[in-house]
């Protein structure tokens, strides 16, 4: 039996996707909707920009239930993602203790109550009804030590704390993994996880994807600034522009004013004022000056041009 407010199957959990403002294609929401009904992490990879994290984030809101996010970087440790000892606290038990002329012994000092959980315990102990979303975010740049200790926690929805034991999952996490694929994952972290890749959507879904991002940019530019990304995606980049960029660009050139009243609804009248600031903007979507210049070189007007 599945929890309540869980979705009863994929149209019904794509549609609720579509609710908070993400948009999935069918073989994304599938797979969400498998982790959350098998109650097996996913791991979701593709370029930088495509989504991956806001998945989560949107899986979070329709389930209604608490997101917690581990950001994995280089040297994370166990510490910081599943929890440590609360020194303050320790202490004053301590001195409590001494001022009534009382003994203490280890076990009375580490108890759940001197207990500080980080996301990892917290997704454990997370009560229900519902799972709570772990979002563990680019895992490739966590360190092999850390993969591997996350390999209990994802197969048996377990952690071990050496003065408590094990503690186990009353309601599994639903475990969403997310990775820009900078180093490979190890085969026995992908085991355990169902397994999507997320590719950068068409002009038409980011122009979608703009409109209910940045819903004051009139509908002219945000399909006009998927066009332009798409064609700037073609050139040699150290960083192709994503998603993500693209509606940061829609929203500095919205606040620019490209899309002023006195322009038409079709756009007519914009290509000065939108080649101006996107001159002046090009920092919203390129984040290396090399790549800057090879826009410049490929001619503004010509990306930017009408499709």
């Amino acid at each position: 039996m599945t929890a309540p407010g869980l979705p009863v199957d994929v149209d019904a959990l794509r549609a609720g996707l579509d609710a908070t403002g993400y948009l999935a294609d069918d073989a994304l929401a599938t797979a969400l909707f498998l982790a959350v009904r098998l109650g097996q992490p996913i791991l979701l990879e593709g370029e930088p920009g495509v989504g991956k994290t806001q998945a989560a984030k949107a899986l979070a809101e329709v389930l209604d239930t608490p997101l917690l996010r581990v950001q994995c970087h280089e040297g994370i440790t166990a510490a910081e993602a599943l929890y440590e000892w609360n020194y303050p606290r320790q202490l004053l038990s301590i001195r409590l203790a001494e001022s009534r002329h009382a003994e203490l012994s280890d076990a009375d000092l580490f108890t759940p109550e001197h207990l500080l959980a980080r996301p990892l315990l917290a997704a454990i102990e997370h009560p229900g009804p519902r799972p709570a979303v772990l979002l563990v975010d680019e895992i490739d740049r966590a360190d092999d030590e850390f993969e591997a200790f996350l390999l209990e926690l994802l197969a048996e929805s377990a952690v071990t704390i050496p003065e408590l034991g094990t503690r186990r999952a009353a309601v599994p996490p639903v475990a969403v993994l997310t990775s820009n694929r900078t180093r490979d994952l190890h085969d026995a972290l992908k085991r355990r996880c169902l397994y999507h890749w997320i590719a950068h959507p068409g002009p038409d879904r980011v122009a979608e994807i703009v409109r209910r991002r940045v819903p004051e940019a009139a509908d002219w530019l945000a399909a006009r600034v998927a066009g332009s990304v798409q064609r700037i995606r073609g050139l040699e980049l150290l960083k192709a522009p994503g998603v993500a960029e693209a509606i940061s660009w829609a929203n500095a050139l919205h606040v620019l004013g490209v899309d002023a009243d006195e322009i038409g609804t079709d756009g007519s009248g914009a290509e000065p004022a939108l080649l101006a600031a996107t001159e002046r903007s090009l920092g919203a979507v390129l984040k290396y000056d090399e790549d800057v210049q090879a826009v410049r070189a490929a001619g503004l007007a010509t990306l930017l041009a009408s499709p």
